[in-house]
């Protein structure tokens, strides 16, 4: 049965970034290339202290708001992928602000995740591309372990497998290949989701052809499933993909059509919506919910009030 805590939002809480610059929460400093090229590790290291610190802030919100599920931001670490975590002048209190963070959620019952960018393709045949998302995924595991979070996909770093390269087997060779470069601190944790084009991955390929060989879980998208079906219903392919997770709490992700939402049909139908005017439909299947709405924490209010009253 699905309840308030099973209701997740991504990254961003809007209520604490939207607040005057001085008091602004949040675990998004960033720079671009040019800076970080100019200023290097050392600012990388401030930005990425100041972040965790904030994300201690943004858990001590979501617990009193009752917000149990929460995706972190990639963004938590700048420019991550280029530098080693040692090379950080801050990296031990760093780690300190990880450790307090990851305990706390413990101490509370929240189960954080997170979902690298689209740039990651283990389906690649290109070396380059390859070391460069083995590097980013690694560094996603990294700040897990420091966090203290199990190594296993209650804590998942869910990725697509993304493209084809005109041959979908062939791909999916090279991910099932790739993945056997990883830790075992991404492993252990690695999830893939269906795509919004026919053209790439349903839930139904994502089983057959990546989870039945190397057992890796599916998050299954519902909006994304409404251009993918692989001949499925949205409650097949979702039973599908929870039977993939053994003891695990399965994780769906959930949006609607911004199209719809601002009836323009100008817009792209797979872009997601701001809020949503549509309850979640569950099918009765036990699973926790991320929310992939732009307004984040003030959507899953409005989800809730749909689900809950």
């Amino acid at each position: 049965m699905l309840s308030v805590e099973n209701i997740g939002y991504a990254c961003i809480n809007l209520e604490l970034n939207e607040r005057p610059k001085k008091h602004r929460v949040t675990t998004n400093r960033a720079m671009v290339r040019r800076t970080f090229d100019k200023k290097g590790v050392a600012y990388a290291s401030d930005l990425a202290y100041h972040n965790v610190q904030d994300l201690y802030k943004i858990l001590q919100w979501n617990e009193a708001n009752n917000f149990k599920f929460f995706r972190l931001s990639s963004n938590l670490f700048p420019w991550h992928s280029q530098y080693d975590w040692e090379e950080m002048p801050m990296h031990d209190r760093i780690v300190e602000w990880l450790q307090i963070c990851g305990n706390y959620a413990k101490q509370h019952g929240h189960r954080l995740t997170t979902h690298p960018g689209p740039f990651n393709k283990l389906t690649s045949a290109d070396e380059r591309i390859i070391n460069n998302t083995v590097r980013d995924l690694e560094a996603h595991g990294w700040m897990f372990d420091q966090m203290g979070l199990p190594r296993s996909p209650f804590a998942k770093i869910n990725i697509h497998v993304g493209a084809t390269y005109g041959d979908k087997q062939m791909a999916c060779d090279n991910f099932c290949r790739n993945f056997e470069r990883l830790s075992d601190s991404v492993k252990s944790r690695l999830t893939v989701e269906n795509d919004d084009k026919a053209s790439l991955y349903s839930t139904r390929e994502l089983y057959e052809m990546i989870y039945e060989r190397i057992g890796i879980p599916i998050v299954h998208d519902v909006h994304h499933h409404k251009f993918c079906t692989g001949g499925l219903s949205q409650e097949d392919a979702m039973q599908m993909a929870a039977s993939t997770w053994g003891d695990v709490r399965p994780v769906i992700h959930y949006s609607q059509s911004r199209a719809i939402e601002h009836n323009d049909p100008k817009i792209k139908p797979q872009a997601h919506s701001d809020s949503y005017w549509e309850p979640v439909e569950t099918f009765d299947i036990d699973v926790d919910v991320m929310l992939e709405a732009k307004h984040k924490e003030k959507a899953a209010y409005a989800m809730r009030g749909m689900l809950f009253g």
